[in-house]
């Protein structure tokens, strides 16, 4: 054979640009995925969250109180909502329905025009350090200046310090160390690569293999079918979920606070709906490469959208909307809630529906395309 020839070279490439044309849902894919990228970052990513939820508790209202609402809401990390009572405040910070509460105590005015210094508690959910970081900062700079046009004269000129004192409390996690806010993530994040990529090629192996005519020939419903293949990396992932679930109590010293059982049962809807997501895809796709394309496509918006990485607050309307449809992001805030505040039933309940929801209406479609496949 003589030196390389630009005529076998373009013939090479023709027949290159022939296969791929066959395959038009990997080029589809390999060019929406990095948009989707740029998409996510570019607008749904905020690193420094504003608008956070945060419960007013006050016992004084007076123009001192007032001015401090105003200069609050001004900065733009909190959102007041006024509650009534610290129980229905506090069990909305377990919930999760707001990141901060704020007790002004009563006689708060008086206090400061005596000179007292009167206390502000502000507790704050410590489980996640990165969604509060920024807001608990611009509130310890607030004290300082926030009454000055409001203090009398001689307290004014007198009183060069701040006339009050905020006292931040982290719930949770005191020390607010990161780790324990990923390592519980991670139960879901790890569970969601491996049941998601495992039966995203469970349907398209059987027929890049050839035994899809095997099955065919079997007597065997489609519900049948499709359960037999779920089971076993139901067991796998349960194998994998106690592993994550030790090393993280004994290496990183994640707390658990509340019931493993009740999170075990819990990651098993989680771990049901990856699974009829991925026999979903692999319903759809035509090889092995297709279904992995697509289960990276659905994964790559749920480590985004979810909250795991990013705090969930900080992101526009329509990111969160997407993200409540995320399975993930409902098992991130059962894992989360159950090891570190000690959430029962009642609070993970609503994470709970969802995730049922999706693992029916998706598994119902997966079994209807597994019955499409057959036919």
């Amino acid at each position: 054979m003589s030196g390389f020839s630009w005529g076998r070279l373009v013939a090479m490439l023709q027949k290159e640009w022939l296969q791929m044309r066959r395959d038009p849902t990997t080029i589809r894919l390999t060019i929406m995925l990095p948009l989707i990228q740029l998409f996510l970052f570019g607008y749904a990513i905020n690193a420094n969250p504003r608008h956070l939820p945060t419960a007013v508790l006050s016992a004084d209202h007076s123009i001192y109180e007032r001015t401090l609402i105003t200069a609050l809401a001004n900065t733009r990390y909190f959102n007041l909502r006024p509650y009534q009572t610290m129980a229905a405040a506090d069990e909305a910070l377990r919930r999760g329905n707001v990141l901060f509460v704020l007790d002004i105590p009563p006689n708060f005015a008086r206090r400061i025009n005596r000179g007292e210094k009167p206390q502000i508690l502000m507790d704050a959910d410590g489980s996640d350090p990165v969604a509060i970081g920024s807001a608990t900062a611009a509130l310890v700079a607030l004290n300082a200046t926030v009454l000055n046009r409001d203090l009398p004269p001689n307290l004014r000129t007198a009183t060069p310090a701040p006339p009050f004192q905020i006292v931040l409390h982290a719930r949770y996690n005191p020390e607010q160390v990161t780790a324990l806010n990923i390592v519980p993530g991670l139960i879901a994040v790890i569970l969601t690569i491996s049941t998601l990529v495992l039966t995203s090629v469970a349907i398209t192996r059987e027929r890049e293999t050839g035994t899809m005519e095997n099955l065919l020939a079997m007597p065997v419903r489609p519900i049948e079918v499709t359960l037999g293949k779920i089971i076993p990396y139901v067991g796998l992932a349960y194998v994998q979920a106690a592993l994550i679930l030790l090393v993280s109590v004994v290496v990183f010293g994640v707390p658990v606070r509340g019931s493993v059982l009740l999170l075990l049962g819990s990651l098993g809807l989680f771990i049901a709906c990856n699974l009829a997501m991925g026999l979903a895809f692999s319903t759809i796709a035509r090889t092995q490469m297709q279904a992995q394309q697509m289960a990276q496509f659905a994964f790559l918006p749920s480590m985004m959208l979810s909250g795991f990485l990013y705090p969930f607050a900080g992101m526009p309307i329509w990111a969160r909307v997407i993200g409540e449809c995320l399975p993930i992001t409902h098992a991130l805030r059962i894992c989360r809630g159950i090891l570190l505040k000690g959430n029962g039933p009642a609070e993970i309940w609503p994470d709970l529906w969802p995730m049922a929801l999706f693992a029916i209406v998706v598994g119902a479609i997966a079994v209807r395309l597994y019955r499409e496949t057959l036919d």
